[in-house]
């Protein structure tokens, strides 16, 4: 069998154990889709990302990035994890200053910066757009959203990379209180092919 690198980090963290976890493998020339699925599974991680070589000109190197469950088109903590992980390697190294990540999701640029011994790096995420708005309180829209009291705005499916559908709760109380219907929200994510619903609600205080 054969041994691949792989790395497991935590990012946006400044110690291990705090942050967003992430698996990259480091070396994924010849893994297909299968194989890339059942790793991700494996590190049961929110998700695990796979270097490439890159095949467009200017690019750092390539990407692909996988939930436990699917592919995902773009993601911002794997990415920036993935670009740390990947200068660490020497696998490559920033032009005036960028990595050029290409994926699914097109060529991304990542700032990286270093001051004092501290490597920091951005990216530039994808333009998010409008795919659709609903009813939530119609059509498929309302077993999904059934447990939470809607506000003023409509539900809405936004694509910035990879779908997710934004509803507004009606106040903080109701989005504090609120209990998920897990398996309605599965049904149309998969319905959508989106992550699931991001529920959020107007806050006038501090302490969100």
């Amino acid at each position: 069998m054969a041994t691949r690198p792989f790395v497991q980090l935590d990012v946006f963290a400044d110690r291990p154990g705090a942050g967003n976890p992430l698996a990259v493998v480091l070396d994924a020339a010849g893994l297909d889709d299968a194989a890339m699925q059942a790793i991700a599974r494996w590190t049961r991680l929110p998700e695990t990302t796979f270097v490439f070589p890159p095949t467009r000109a200017g690019a750092s190197y390539g990407i692909r990035m996988f939930s436990p469950k699917r592919e995902v088109p773009f993601a911002g903590h794997p990415s920036v994890g993935t670009a740390h992980a990947v200068l660490e390697a020497g696998l490559t190294e920033p032009r005036d200053g960028l990595l050029l990540q290409e994926g699914i999701a097109g060529l991304l640029p990542l700032r990286v910066d270093v001051a004092e011994g501290v490597r920091r790096i951005a990216i530039r995420t994808p333009r998010s757009r409008l795919i659709e708005t609903a009813d939530g309180r119609g059509s498929r829209m309302a077993e999904a959203l059934d447990w939470l009291p809607l506000g003023e705005l409509p539900p809405a499916l936004m694509d910035g990379g990879r779908r997710w559908w934004l509803a507004e709760a009606r106040d903080e109380a109701s989005l504090r209180n609120a209990m998920p219907d897990w398996e309605a929200v599965a049904t149309l994510a998969r319905a959508t092919e989106s992550m699931g619903v991001l529920a959020f609600a107007r806050c006038h205080g501090h302490d969100y």
